[in-house]
């Protein structure tokens, strides 16, 4: 068999062949069998179903892949048979056709010119498919392109110019021609086209002249169908052809006439605007001037006015103006491409007429997109204009400012469009441009373009985004161009000036998103510094004869990102560093080897969204090895550069752009600290960042900061925040903690602090000049100090500085006395919420009391709170009472620095004021009682500095010297007096005076001040109980005084707790004084508790802390909570059980607050199961049996109320009901033991009723014995009583039940033997209900 043919050439009709040879007939045979089997298939193709089509297509199509020729020959043949076919089969027909033909490597021209008129003639076949079969057609004809350009050319250029206007298939092959040239053409082909659209044009345009023929193409240019969809080909080609013709005529009215009635056609679609406008593009290539002045005139008419600033249309007229601007933009974007070398002098005219339509007309897509195209087509046709350099365009920046609304506009959620690419295309073209752009205009052109381009989201979201479309985009390589875009852009506004500035200005610019929130902004900022270093290294065109001033600020502005937590953003920074690097050595002239080294061959940075790859592994050191490689080059001013820069990267609110920040400021202070200037401004903006910010890590890392500068700068600092310490704020309590981190800085600090204390003018100065600044810094110094108390950094620096600083402190309360600030300042906020500001002498005494607490001196404190020492600091008459409280104070309890208090008293006296005279004098007089003072100073001095002070002028300090030389000191016989006059001291506490009662008890207390524990141990006893037996007096300040003089012997007793009679004094006084919590006295509530401080003290209870802090602070209920709470343990609950019960017993009257509280106390501890067992339990009883003396109805109603729950009462209530029953002479009164009886009765007759209830039947049966025993003696209690009969009752009814007899009680007792045996027959048991039951218990 022979090989099928590769090309389609016709073949000679065999008709007349007679006879063959075998295998020649084989072949005949075959060839004529498969010929007929086409025909059928061809013939089948109209009479079968649409499911089928695609079945005999495909038969068809693998037949033309053997045998092309025959395949053709058979569909000419077809259609020469079959002239009158139906429009589907014939549509049919013509599809398959023009698929083998695109398929066929080559077709003859015999068979070239039938399929050419085969197609011409069914393109203008009008058939009920209207266009569709017509398009078909013309498909065969653009196929045939391929083989027989020239005959397809020949026969539309023919059919064109017959005088007709042209079908509009033609037109629409024609379209087709031009819009896809690259596809149907070779390239001669292509370029030839132009000039022979030319030609037709200039052959077409005598046609103009006859009506008909014009009046069909003005038809074919306001058609209107079909425009909805993608672009037409025939409508494109025909305002191509309108333009050609159009281009080619010479008579300027014919031209304008045209074009105006081609401008009054509607401009509603978005093909007829860009059709009118490549009419008047392809015009004006030959009549600019013409083309202008038709523009203008509609510019310039009420339609196109009307449109201008209107927001909506929605009439149809109105629609058919609504776009008329986006026409003349794209018209004036054509005339620009079309006229070429003389655009030039037009520029600026056309740049003015296409901003004012920018700005003026109604904003939608349509209007962007048309000024966008024509402001490209513009910068396009300028930049291929070889003298634009010559030319100065003074609209340049109009159009600017345009293309910026136009890239603000785009949504930063997606990228589905290259606008943005066709925005910075453009300004890359106008940039170029003629004058030069100021930086101004610069910084607006790349803040717009970096903001549209940078916050775009991530590839994937924006992939997302597009997902819905019809014909989504290629995202990634749309992205990719994006940027590469942009980078074009900033590598254009770099190059027009070689001066280091710009490069800096530059990255300025960039800095805001290098600096941005989100990793993908900063990923591409850093990418676009990386290509801008990179093409300035590469190009080296910078100008090396001026310094790049701003060294620093680059270096920090970069190094600010070296601790990104995004490793690709880190690597990129390093990279960035290297190429500035390499610029400014190359700006110095010096050679060096890169910062960090690169792992992988060097190359271009790409964008690793889409190449993960892309950025090269860098081997980088910490950010202070960075610091100390760029700083070392630098100047002072650079230096102050970089410091500045990182502060105001501690701005940020990205906590790794803070770390990076925070870390090269420390390292440049830590490194270079002595070399700083500025501090004082450097700390003004430390603290503002510590007060603007909330983050930690900002925070940490500035008060690092001052940490260092502290290390040099120390005065500078304490000067700089104190003018922040009136009044005191978080972030300045920060500070002055972060300044004593170093041991050997925080007592620089403290003495810097009391020198500036010291600074108070007199009182003589400040009168005179009413000035309150003058004595400003001593109120900021007391409030850093006391501030700084509670910093853990100063601890031992307080402990060091103790004595300075109390007497420091002391004299400040009383300098406050002297100014008279001892209210609070008045401020102008009338808001209620509005904290009150504490006055300067309250903010003094915190900061004393504060000093005892912080510096470990408890004791102190606990013992002036508790005595009110404090409250003697309101007023400068009892100052001096308060102070030597504390003195003594320190004496009682033994304080650690008497010894360093000494030595400061007597150091520089004649050069201290008075103030600190006085309380140096009554500290000394004190500390006389101490053993310190004779260890420390020998008895001589001490008398020595006593004389001196009775010759002060003062007579205070004359009169603590004369008190002074009393001291047992110097009279070492003292104490014995002292005790041998203590037993006349206590008979004068019975004296019937109330007030000599009271002086005798102030002098035993004064007494046990002076004597020491061995003196007294022996009259402990009897001291204690002449103290007590006053507890209870009735006289307010004889209780008070008996309390105070208690608690001063506890305390002269302590460390003596192995003292048997007194621990027993201190247990017997601990409930009264707990009592004396509720007087009514405030004296006496005062001394109590300062006394059962001091007993628990001596007692060494746990939780002293929180007893004074309750004893202190809180309500005198809370503190009796926390006393009870303390007394109630385990070990301490039965005995104190028994001390209230006697306590009760003996007591005379018990208010009923006090009942009701001691009854539920009682009640508790009936019931508590605890290792004692029934001890507490009967301890318990007891004090409620106490209680009957007192508060019997209130102890009987918690009896009843317990017995009648539902549930069998507690063995301890039973207990209690069976004293009462049995003693009842000595508990109750007469008319309460005659109402006992009744209270009984119905006690018993609970007891009677729930016998019968299941849910006691087991707690019957486990009390069975007492139960048993306490109905028999009830039983005989009734016989006493001759309770034998049941009582009387005046009901009449028969049907009334008799009411059983007391001593029925027999039928309570049996019942109960029954229940506690728990008989299968239980129902069977006799009950008797009646109204009245038998008292029997």
């Amino acid at each position: 068999m022979s090989q099928p043919s590769t090309s389609a050439t016709p073949k000679k009709s065999k008709g007349n062949q007679v006879t063959f040879l075998p295998h020649d007939y084989k072949i005949f045979m075959e060839e004529a069998y498969s010929s007929a089997m086409c025909y059928k298939l061809l013939r089948d193709l109209g009479n079968i179903e649409s499911s089928r089509v695609r079945i005999v297509t495909r038969k068809i199509y693998n037949m033309a892949k053997t045998q092309e020729d025959m395949v053709l020959e058979t569909i000419n043949k077809y259609f020469l048979d079959n002239v009158e076919l139906a429009a589907k089969h014939r549509y049919r027909l013509l599809q398959i056709l023009e698929n083998i033909i695109t398929a066929a490597p080559y077709i003859d021209n015999e068979w070239a010119e039938r399929f050419i008129e085969l197609a011409l003639e069914n393109m203008t076949r009008s058939t009920e498919l209207e266009d569709t079969l017509q398009d078909a057609a013309s498909n065969v004809l653009l196929a045939m392109c391929k083989h027989s350009w020239s005959l397809v050319y020949n026969k539309l250029e023919e059919d064109f110019l017959t005088g007709i206007f042209p079908h509009r298939s033609l037109l629409h092959v024609m379209g087709i021609i031009t819009l896809n040239g690259d596809r149907l053409l070779t390239p001669t082909q292509r370029d030839r086209w132009h000039d022979q659209l030319i030609q037709i044009g200039a052959k077409s345009a005598k046609f103009l002249t006859v009506d008909a023929w014009a009046k069909s193409l003005m038809h074919a240019v306001t058609r209107s169908d079909r425009i909805y969809m993608e672009k037409n080909p025939e409508k494109i080609f025909v305002f191509i052809y309108y333009g050609m013709i159009l281009r080619a005529t010479n008579n300027s009215s014919v031209i304008r006439k045209h074009l105006t009635l081609l401008l009054d056609t509607s401009h509603q679609f978005m093909q007829q605007r860009e059709g009118i406008a490549i009419t008047i593009g392809l015009t004006a290539a030959r009549h600019l001037d013409d083309a202008w002045a038709v523009l203008e005139q509609f510019g310039r008419k009420g339609p196109l006015k009307h449109t201008l600033g209107e927001l909506s249309m929605k009439e149809e007229g109105d629609l058919k103006w609504k776009w008329a601007s986006s026409t003349i933009l794209l018209s004036y974007g054509q005339m620009a491409v079309k006229a070429k070398q003389n655009i030039l002098p037009w520029v600026d005219n056309i740049s003015s007429r296409m901003v004012f339509l920018f700005r003026n007309s109604c904003w939608d897509d349509n209007l962007k997109q048309s000024f966008l195209e024509a402001t490209q087509l513009l910068v396009g046709a300028i930049s291929r204009n070889d003298g634009a350099h010559s030319y100065e365009f003074t609209q340049v920046t109009e159009l600017i400012d345009s293309l910026l609304v136009l890239m603000n506009k785009e949504p930063q959620d997606t990228l589905c469009t290259t606008t943005r690419q066709q925005v910075m295309c453009a300004l890359t073209g106008l940039c170029k441009l003629r004058p030069p752009l100021n930086y101004e205009k610069k910084s607006k052109i790349l803040f717009t373009c970096c903001q549209s381009v940078y916050k775009l989201p991530l590839l994937e979201f924006l992939e997302r985004h597009t997902c819905l479309l019809a014909d989504p985009p290629n995202i990634q390589v749309l992205y990719m161009d994006t940027m590469c875009t942009l980078d074009r852009l900033l590598q254009s506004l770099i190059s027009e000036n070689h001066n280091p500035d710009d490069l800096h200005f530059m990255l300025e610019e960039m800095r805001t998103w290098m600096i941005a929130e989100k990793d993908h902004e900063r990923k591409r900022a850093v990418r676009s510094c990386i290509s801008i270093l990179k093409f300035v290294a590469q190009k080296t065109f910078l100008d090396t004869t001026e310094e790049f001033g701003r060294y620093g600020h680059a270096v920090g502005m970069l190094g600010i990102l070296c601790l990104d937590p995004n490793k690709d953003v880190q690597q990129l920074v390093f990279e960035a560093i290297n190429a500035l690097h390499r610029v400014l050595l190359y700006q110095k002239g010096l050679v060096a080897p890169d910062l960090f080294k690169i792992v992988g061959r060097y190359g271009e940075v790409q964008d690793d969204e889409l190449d993960p790859m892309a950025t090269q592994e860098v081997v980088f050191y910490p950010i202070s090895h960075v610091i100390q490689e760029f700083v070392k080059h630098f100047s002072s001013p650079q230096i102050q550069d970089l410091i500045w820069t990182v502060i105001e990267g501690l701005e940020s609110t990205l906590d790794h752009k803070t770390e990076s920040a925070g870390e090269m400021l420390i390292t440049v202070l830590e490194d270079f600290g002595a070399q700083v200037e500025e501090v004082s401004d450097i700390c003004q903006s430390l603290y503002g960042l510590l007060t603007s910010t909330d983050s930690m890590i900002v925070k940490k890392k500035v008060l690092k900061s001052i940490t260092m500068l502290a290390r040099h700068h120390t005065p500078e600092l304490v000067n700089c925040y104190l003018e922040h310490s009136l009044p005191m704020d978080r972030e300045i309590i920060n500070i002055w903690r972060t300044m004593g981190v170093e041991r050997t800085i925080s007592p620089k600090v403290v003495q810097g602090l009391l020198l500036k204390l010291h600074e108070r003018p007199s009182v003589n100065e400040f009168t005179n000049t009413n000035d309150a600044n003058l004595y400003v810094d001593s109120l900021a110094a007391m409030n850093a100090l006391y501030e700084i108390q509670y910093c853990r950094e100063y601890t031992e620096a307080m402990q060091f500085l103790y004595p300075q600083l109390l007497l420091g402190l002391l004299t400040q309360v009383h300098y406050m006395f002297e100014l008279g600030l001892t209210d609070p300042p008045k401020t102008n906020d009338s808001s209620q919420e509005a904290e009150p500001m504490s006055s300067p002498l309250r903010t003094s005494l915190d900061a004393l009391k504060s000093l005892l607490q912080t510096s470990g001196h408890w004791k102190d404190y606990r013992q002036l709170e508790l005595q009110g020492a404090w409250d003697l600091f309101s007023g400068l008459d009892t100052y001096q009472q308060g102070v030597t409280l504390i003195a003594r104070s320190m004496v009682q309890n033994s304080c650690s620095q008497i010894k360093g208090l000494l030595h400061q008293i007597i150091s520089n006296t004649e050069a201290k004021p008075e103030r600190d005279k006085k309380v140096a004098n009554i500290f000394f007089a004190e500390f006389l009682n101490s053993p310190v003072m004779l260890q420390e100073l020998p008895q001589q001095a001490i008398s020595s500095y006593l004389c001196q002070g009775l010759k002060d002028p003062d007579p205070f300090i004359r009169v603590i010297s004369t008190q002074g030389l009393k001291n047992v000191i110097f009279d070492p016989n003292k104490d014995n007096v002292i005790q041998n006059q203590l037993p006349r001291l206590l008979g004068g506490f019975h004296h019937e005076s109330e007030l000599e009662t009271v002086v005798s008890m102030n002098v035993v207390s004064n007494a046990l001040h002076s004597l020491s524990q061995h003196n007294i141990s022996d009259l402990c006893e009897d001291i204690a109980f002449e103290f007590r037996v006053f507890f209870d007096d009735h006289r307010e300040n004889v209780r008070a005084s008996a309390i105070s003089g208690f608690g001063e012997l506890v305390l002269c007793m302590q460390g003596k707790e192995d003292h048997r009679v007194m621990r027993q004094q201190v247990h017997l006084s601990l409930v009264p004084l707990l009592i004396h919590l509720k007087d009514h006295s405030p004296i006496v509530v005062k001394e109590s508790k300062l006394a059962l401080y001091r007993c628990a003290v001596f007692l060494k209870w746990k939780f002293l802390h929180t007893l004074f802090s309750t004893l202190a602070w809180e309500e005198s209920l809370s503190a009796r909570h926390f006393l009870w709470s303390y007394l109630m343990a385990a070990k301490h609950r039965y005995r104190l059980l028994q001390i209230l019960e006697n306590i009760i017993t003996a007591a005379s009257y018990i208010n009923n607050d006090w009942a009701e509280r001691f009854i539920e106390l009682a009640l508790e501890n009936m019931t508590r199961s605890m290792e004692l067992e029934d001890t507490l339990q009967d301890a318990a009883s007891n004090v409620l049996l106490a209680m009957c003396k007192h508060s019997w109805s209130l102890v009987y109603n918690k009896l009843e109320e317990d017995f009648l729950t539902g549930i069998f009462p507690h063995r301890s209530l039973l207990h209690v009901m069976g004293i009462i029953t049995l003693n009842g002479d000595r508990l109750l009164t007469p008319t309460q033991r005659d109402r006992w009886h009744d209270q009984l009765i119905q006690a018993m007759n609970a007891l009677y009723e729930i016998q019968y209830c299941r849910e006691h039947t087991e707690v019957m049966q486990f009390l069975y014995p007492q139960l048993l025993l306490g109905l028999l003696t009830q039983m005989h209690y009734m016989f006493e009583l001759g309770l034998t009969d049941p009582p009387k009752i005046n009901e009449t009814s028969q049907e009334a039940e008799p009411m059983s007899s007391p001593l029925r009680c027999r039928i309570v007792m049996n019942n109960f033997r029954s229940t506690s045996r728990r008989p299968s027959n239980i129902s069977a048991v006799p009950r008797k209900a009646s109204k009245f039951q038998s008292p029997c218990f």
